[in-house]
């Protein structure tokens, strides 16, 4: 097996994952792409400065397309919310645009430190917090929106993930939102918190020597094609399997696989020499 065909195979397979999982869970999937794409990148010989930085920019890209395809799936099934998404992805845009300028700016170990951190305590937090009532009601208050839009939208932009991982939590613990509320109203808030980290790695990143071939800023277009056309039908499929399941189920998913990946990024696995 040529390092090229591993190289595309772990792509495709990435893409079949991230698709399913941003269906399913609500979120954008770029707590499962930055950390895979920052391998590859490395493998193939970019520094690693640049790599995170890349796997960021790249995550972000592929989220848009990936979670707008989700957002059409949770709305068939009427767990968008459009009120949130107006004023939660209008504050989301301009934090993801802050985001992205400051991660650019950053260096390769600091970022994946913070990449790590922010899944761990958004795990932890999860974890520790009981489920609201079924009988809550839901609290739809646009400042609120426009706060913890912002900062989602600033988290999202660093660490180049979507923002659900902030949003969920945000939305089931404080706001009263039910899990399925609070995912198919996050998949479509985190198309508006993508588009400005975007934009920002693209900008910041036009003038910067050592990027791989097809790369458009920060932006790997090689990598944004293949997981794109893989992901999009994958998040339909999870939008009708996220419907039909238990919303606890749904939350104990999600907190298990930040953090996992929170403790890979962060090298506790290699600490104690696990295999993992």
């Amino acid at each position: 097996m040529t390092i090229e065909f591993f190289y595309i195979l772990i792509i495709v397979l990435t893409g079949v994952g991230v698709g399913f999982t941003t269906g399913l869970l609500g979120t954008g999937g770029g707590f499962i792409l930055v950390p895979i794409l920052f391998f590859l990148l490395e493998v193939m010989g970019v520094e690693s400065t640049l790599a995170i930085r890349m796997a960021f920019g790249t995550s972000l890209a592929v989220i848009i397309p990936t979670a707008l395809s989700s957002a059409y799936g949770h709305q068939r099934q009427q767990t968008v919310i459009f009120k949130a998404v107006l004023f939660l992805g209008i504050s989301g845009l301009i934090g993801g645009l802050i985001g992205g300028y400051i991660a650019t700016h950053l260096t390769g170990d600091i970022l994946k430190t913070i990449f790590a951190l922010v899944l761990l305590l958004v795990a932890l937090r999860m974890l520790l917090f009981k489920e609201p009532e079924e009988n809550t009601k839901r609290l739809e208050n646009i400042p609120l929106f426009l706060i913890w839009g912002l900062i989602a939208g600033i988290v999202s932009g660093l660490v180049g993930i979507g923002g659900a991982v902030i949003l969920i939590p945000v939305m089931v613990l404080l706001m009263g939102f039910s899990m399925k509320e609070a995912g198919g109203t996050s998949s479509a808030v985190i198309v508006l918190i993508s588009l400005g980290g975007v934009t920002s790695y693209i900008i910041n990143g036009l003038h910067t020597t050592g990027l791989p071939p097809y790369s458009l800023g920060y932006i790997n277009l090689l990598q944004f094609v293949i997981l794109v056309i893989f992901s999009i039908p994958l998040a339909q499929i999870g939008a009708w399997a996220s419907n039909k399941s238990p919303e606890k189920l749904l939350r104990y998913i999600f907190i298990i696989i930040l953090i996992f990946i929170s403790l890979e990024m962060l090298g506790v696995f290699q600490w104690l020499h696990l295999p993992l």
